[in-house]
């Protein structure tokens, strides 16, 4: 199975992430500096991700996220919502927010997952906990198709970052 990396690094047109957890992991560096206070700490722990996902854009691949939250919103996303900017819009990732009130009719996957290209999904796993399980990869066009219709729905009615408050 490839890793997040490889499968973006083949990615020719779209990378869309649907995101559904109000916390994943706490014990990622980035969680505590921003924790301890430290705001740039937090989002200079992310330049890896930040360098990767600018790699693809800078070649053309259109990438955006949607965060499903729960409102007030928890700890962790108000710690996402901070280091956004720094993080995945420097990189020049688009991130809307949609508050899970407004999704209680759209037909979600079950799973966080990305959509490449509309012809291969990565469902992500994790614990309770917030704690990342496992990966999975899918190109049934089917479960493809799904995922990819699930994320336009929740992209629609979702809310730019720049507009959304936490």
């Amino acid at each position: 199975m490839a890793d997040f990396s490889e499968l973006l690094a083949k990615c020719e047109r779209t990378a869309f992430k649907l995101e559904t957890r109000d916390q994943y992991m706490t014990s990622d560096p980035g969680y505590l500096a921003w924790e301890a206070g430290d705001p740039d700490g937090a989002v200079l722990s992310y330049a890896d991700w930040t360098a990767t996902a600018k790699a693809a854009v800078d070649r053309g691949v259109s990438m955006r996220r949607v965060r499903v939250i729960s409102e007030p919103v928890s700890t962790y996303i108000s710690f996402e919502h901070a280091v956004t900017p720094g993080v995945n819009l420097a990189a020049g990732e688009e991130i809307r927010w949609l508050p899970r009130r407004l999704a209680s009719d759209l037909l979600l996957p079950g799973n966080d997952v990305w959509i490449f290209d509309d012809r291969l999904v990565q469902f992500c796993y994790f614990a309770g906990d917030g704690a990342w399980v496992a990966n999975d990869e899918n190109e049934s066009p089917i479960v493809v198709r799904q995922c990819a219709t699930a994320f336009a729905a929740a992209w629609d009615r979702a809310t730019d970052h720049k507009e959304y408050t936490v």
